[in-house]
């Protein structure tokens, strides 16, 4: 399949593994609390660029089963301090799981994905959920990819686009599509969101 990572935004999280993490202790993340909602008891969750590691701190609280990854070791050990359970370094391209879960949960994280690559990783992410499985992801929207100011690669995606990619990758059930504006690395700066939650047929 297409790379499915971007180098110099890997290096960017590596560089600023620490600071980026204590920029996002402000509590769990938009869509969290909908989707733990939905989740069956005890689920098990399979955590797609966990950061620091708050959203699987709450979901593990929550008695589900969460198997939390991370693409960047220095984040990744982060997280594990946190949670206190081991975190797994995992490139989106490396997913080769075999319906073995109840859900997927990737806040944030997908967006990095090169365009062309994304509908291989969108296969991936469905191989790996069970029938009826979830799988939320929320995304950065534009309609243009680009980079921000520090050098991080994102896919901009519009609405459409994001629906289109995941019909390329297999057979979703779309619970849920919204768009907001919302905020991330840096302070103070607004752009569009887009989450989506979907269901494995």
């Amino acid at each position: 399949m297409d790379k499915a990572h971007d180098d110099d935004t890997l290096r960017f999280y590596a560089d600023t593994a620490e600071t980026y993490v204590s920029s996002g202790k402000g509590g769990v993340s938009r869509h969290l609390e909908d989707f733990v909602a939905a989740l069956p008891p005890g689920a098990k969750v399979l955590e797609l660029g966990c950061g620091g590691g708050r959203d699987a701190r709450a979901m593990i609280a929550a008695g589900h089963d969460v198997d939390a990854t991370d693409g960047t070791p220095e984040i990744a050990a982060k997280a594990e301090a946190l949670i206190g359970r081991p975190v797994r370094v995992l490139r989106f391209e490396d997913l080769d799981a075999t319906a073995a879960y109840d859900a997927v949960w990737a806040n944030a994280s997908l967006l990095h994905v090169p365009r062309a690559a994304l509908p291989g990783v969108l296969a991936r992410v469905h191989a790996a959920l069970r029938p009826g499985g979830l799988h939320m992801a929320s995304f950065k929207g534009g309609g243009a990819e680009g980079r921000d100011r520090h050098g991080r690669y994102f896919n901009y995606l519009s609405a459409d686009e994001i629906l289109t990619a995941y019909r390329q990758s297999g057979a979703w059930e779309v619970e849920w599509l919204r768009e907001h504006v919302g905020g991330g690395y840096d302070p103070g700066v607004l752009g569009p969101w887009i989450a989506v939650l979907l269901r494995r047929v």
